[in-house]
């Protein structure tokens, strides 16, 4: 009979195994969009990237590991060029991934495939993180005098985290502890007489979300820049703040940020639009903004500047060597390591 020539990959299964798994990660893709609940058109679009990715050749020899992070990352590219507030954190949560590992596989797919990703806007991020809080509605785990009005925390939320990023203090950092710690502020403030005494981490237990590490340091920050602030008004002056007592009043200390203009002492002001400049301009008003103490508020690493070890000052003979001095014969045969040497070196001289 006759022998047909079959090709290798047909003789393998190879084409049935890539198959097999575009159809197991397309599935994949598919629950994802479901579970996040994103438009159809989404789902469609991440399933194109999904197939694209596998079929090239960067992403044929990965880990199975990194495979099944491929369809995550391609959800997480479709919501970001369509706007649609998703953090990375939220979807390595659903897929059990370790973010480095999800952020590599990320960049990987941005890169190899050639797409252009918008960075997400903050204030998106405050309401769909503020969305998966637990606090808007009376259940048996959430006191009635805990319960809060969805819009009210939402407002207050996005001034404070406006503050913060006047501030410095989001810059270079993670959004969501910021975030997580602007919500926990806002939420107290709204009734402080009942919830002061609840403790950050009971506060997202209650809420339902996760406590980041670097979330008590954010609030840590926000209270130091909450401080700072009524300090700077005469009226809250007398009433000698502390972290808990300054909670009462970030009502009045937003209202006030927002009333004050930039330049004009503002409580959030760059340094550029500091004393200096506007004593030049108009004396009585530098002089004013001295009395009242008012100075812009400085991003961390400029309050508390990390130390530098201090190398010690020359001596007036140390700093006059310049290297070119002549050496003595003496310094020299110390140098010497053996009899020989210096038989050696005295017979030469």
């Amino acid at each position: 009979g006759c022998f047909s020539e079959v090709a290798y990959s047909q003789s393998t299964g190879q084409k049935e195994q890539l198959s097999r798994c575009l159809q197991r990660g397309i599935r994949r893709v598919q629950d994802l969009c479901k579970v996040l609940q994103l438009p159809m058109v989404f789902e469609e679009t991440a399933v194109s990237y999904f197939q694209r990715a596998l079929q090239h050749p960067c992403f044929h020899l990965v880990s199975l590991e990194k495979k099944e992070l491929l369809g995550g990352c391609c959800v997480f590219v479709t919501c970001r060029q369509h706007n649609w507030p998703l953090t990375m954190g939220t979807i390595c949560s659903l897929l059990y991934a370790k973010q480095e590992l999800f952020a590599s596989v990320y960049l990987s797919l941005q890169k190899e495939l050639g797409l252009s990703v918008p960075a997400l806007s903050l204030g998106d991020l405050v309401k769909t993180h503020l969305n998966s809080f637990r606090l808007f509605q009376h259940t048996a785990d959430v006191p009635a005098t805990f319960v809060e009005d969805k819009e009210k925390m939402v407002a207050r939320t996005m001034q404070i985290v406006e503050l913060a990023s006047e501030t410095w203090l989001v810059t270079g950092r993670h959004p969501v502890p910021i975030v997580t710690a602007a919500a926990f502020l806002s939420w107290q403030s709204l009734q402080p007489t009942a919830r002061l005494t609840c403790t950050f981490a009971r506060f997202c237990k209650l809420a339902g979300v996760d406590l980041p590490p670097p979330a008590h340091l954010r609030l840590k920050e926000l209270l130091e820049i909450l401080l700072r602030m009524a300090s700077q008004l005469a009226w809250l002056r007398v009433f000698n703040m502390d972290k808990k007592t300054v909670v009462k009043h970030i009502g009045d200390l937003l209202q006030e940020q927002r009333a004050t203009a930039p330049g004009e002492g503002s409580a959030g002001s760059p340094p550029a639009a500091g004393g200096a400049a506007q004593e030049e301009g108009c004396p009585s008003e530098g002089k004013r903004q001295r009395e009242d103490g008012r100075r812009p508020l400085l991003p961390p690493c400029l309050i508390n500047p990390r130390k530098r070890l201090r190398t010690a000052a020359l001596s007036a003979s140390d700093s006059a060597i310049t290297g070119d001095e002549p050496i003595s014969d003496s310094e020299i045969e110390q140098y010497l390591r053996g009899p020989e040497e210096i038989r050696a070196f005295r017979k030469a001289k």
